[in-house]
């Protein structure tokens, strides 16, 4: 019995020696301006000399800085739509299926906030039926509404 813990103690700590290990290496070699990518869902440049236990400092550099007036926003719009998870971290809103009020379809939507900035950039909506993705024209509308709510809550704020 002892030993059992003393190999489960011994194996966790190999585990986060080696997690920890990972942000100490250094590839001279890789040209940084490789990784830098300029747009599109992945617009947040990797960092060099980054590790795990970064997560955990309590500096708040850790994540991504998401704009409050969007994720309100995005909260107040589809409020008829359940929420499975929100993380304002990562900036990730997804919901189960709803019914719009007066609506026939139920929907379902992933929301991702990517940037601190009030800005269309920074909010990607997608919807999806139980028959599939929704035309882009419903999508743009209702990004449309998140954007125009979050100005309405920016207005309110006083942040002009």
């Amino acid at each position: 019995m002892i030993e059992f813990r003393f190999k489960t103690v011994g194996v966790a700590l190999m585990c986060v020696l080696l997690i920890a290990s990972c942000g100490g290496f250094k590839n001279v070699k890789v040209d940084p301006e490789a990784r830098k990518i300029e747009s599109g869902p992945d617009a947040n440049p990797v960092q060099s000399g980054t590790s795990i236990f970064d997560a955990f400092k309590g500096d708040g550099s850790a994540g991504v800085k998401v704009n409050r007036f969007l994720w309100t926003a995005s909260l107040d719009v589809l409020d008829f739509l359940p929420v499975q998870s929100a993380d304002p971290f990562t900036g990730v809103i997804t919901t189960g299926y709803g019914r719009p009020p007066g609506g026939g379809k139920a929907y379902r939507a992933t929301i991702l906030i990517s940037d601190p900035a009030l800005d269309a950039r920074s909010l990607n909506v997608a919807l999806q039926s139980k028959g599939g993705p929704v035309s882009a024209g419903t999508q743009h509308a209702v990004e449309d509404a998140i954007l125009s709510r979050a100005r309405q809550l920016r207005i309110q704020a006083g942040k002009f």
